[in-house]
């Protein structure tokens, strides 16, 4: 008789957006999967980013796009070449979620939610025969054959055929990304850069008396320099410094100019839209008895929160010369000393090192285990490239471990065999 086949799951550990993708490619393939997590339901960060409208990937050609992902870009061309910007869009419209360009270049499902297709996600994996189990946390990785989790007091030990590490970087850990995993893939000998913030706020040293005012406050329609990048869009006053779109998009700069000196200087042009010498026009023109808030806000249409602002690096009173009052509005000074902490950033940089991890994502100290998404040590900004960074990663990972079980070659050998006989058949 002939062996039994190996029935064993392969276990996806993290139920995020890469860990769901590797499993979608695997329990297509017709392998059981098992996705293990730590939280109450999966998918918890795939909402938090749909929240404002999920931006699922860009539209941008696939050249610039990779310079995106900074120092990683060489190694990401591999993932998303195998799963494409397009390939996103196709994945979305297989969902039933069709997708739209914005005028930004950033591609969004028409719903403009991330629930939907999470829905319709969750339901195919469900129709593909994997099983998802929550409030497990995994608290020991043996090998490719088995892994330790803590099901709420009792320990309990999972084999399988392979392993897929997808546990995410340490952003948002109220959503179950904490980094816990970080000694337990050391301890296997794989190397592991430390987890920072990325797609953080910039941290200023307000004074209590502009923090308490305007912290909550936008500053819309403005540009942001730094280090010799300049980005124009909006940013959000908090207590502990500026964050938003346009600050997360100057993360590496800010974080190079920290390194080297200490602190990164910013300067906020609070009226991109104009040039100086429209601007300074505008502020030569008799102020007559309207206070100074006024005539700013009706000369130079500035708003409350960039008033503010302007005082707040002017302790000593605002320019008197209208020459330098535009200077300083088109060049607002700021000092940040670093990035906001893990708890506010939208991802991490650092993570499973990329010398250590091979073509199909699968770990070199540990064969049988692959890894996917943010806890490799790659970074990018906002704009469609973490999500399309995480689908991507999971994929390679997960037809990685349709290679390493033999299920791919045996599919490619059964086509090949097809085309063979339908050549004959057609002579």
């Amino acid at each position: 008789m002939p062996p039994m086949a190996d029935d064993r799951p392969v276990l996806v550990l993290g139920g995020g957006p890469a860990g769901l993708m590797a499993a979608d490619v695997i329990s297509a393939a017709g392998v059981r999967v098992i996705v293990v997590d730590a939280m109450p339901s999966v998918g918890r960060k795939l909402l938090m980013a749909g929240r404002g409208g999920l931006n699922l990937t860009h539209s941008e050609p696939v050249g610039v796009f990779l310079t995106r992902y900074g120092a990683a870009r060489d190694w990401m061309a591999g993932p998303v070449g195998a799963f494409a910007p397009d390939a996103a869009r196709h994945f979305a419209s297989h969902l039933g979620q069709e997708t739209f360009v914005g005028s930004s270049g950033r591609v969004f499902p028409k719903a403009m939610k991330a629930s939907p297709l999470l829905r319709a996600w969750l339901a195919r994996l469900a129709r593909q025969g994997v099983t998802v189990r929550t409030r497990c946390r995994v608290t020991a990785i043996e090998g490719a054959d088995a892994v330790t989790i803590d099901t709420g007091g009792a320990s309990e030990r999972l084999e399988g055929r392979a392993v897929v590490l997808a546990f995410g970087g340490a952003s948002w850990p109220r959503l179950g990304s904490d980094g816990s995993w970080v000694d337990m893939v050391r301890a296997r000998g794989v190397g592991v850069a430390d987890l920072a913030p990325f797609n953080a706020g910039a941290a200023i040293a307000w004074s209590e008396t502009f923090a308490s005012r305007f912290a909550g406050e936008p500053l819309k329609r403005i540009a942001i320099a730094c280090a010799g990048g300049r980005v124009r869009g909006e940013a959000m006053v908090t207590r502990g410094g500026l964050e938003g779109g346009a600050v997360y998009q100057l993360n590496r700069e800010i974080l190079e100019e920290v390194g080297r000196a200490g602190k990164a200087r910013l300067e906020i042009d609070l009226r991109p839209d104009l040039t100086f010498d429209d601007l300074l026009a505008r502020l030569i023109r008799p102020r007559g008895k309207q206070s100074v808030s006024t005539w700013l806000r009706k000369a130079a249409a500035l708003s409350p929160v960039a008033i503010g602002l302007l005082r707040e690096v002017s302790p000593g009173g605002l320019p008197a010369a209208a020459d330098d009052l535009a200077m300083l509005i088109k060049g607002l000074p700021l000092d940040a000393s670093g990035l906001a902490g893990l708890s506010r950033a939208i991802s991490t940089r650092g993570g499973v090192r990329l010398e250590d991890i091979g073509p199909d994502m699968q770990l070199a100290a540990l064969p049988g285990v692959f890894v996917a998404g943010e806890m490799i040590d790659w970074d990018a900004p906002t704009g469609g490239y973490l999500l399309q960074g995480c689908f991507a990663t999971g994929v390679v990972a997960g037809h990685g471990v349709l290679r390493h079980l033999g299920v791919v070659l045996a599919t490619v050998q059964a086509e090949n065999s097809q085309e063979k006989q339908i050549e004959t058949e057609r002579s």
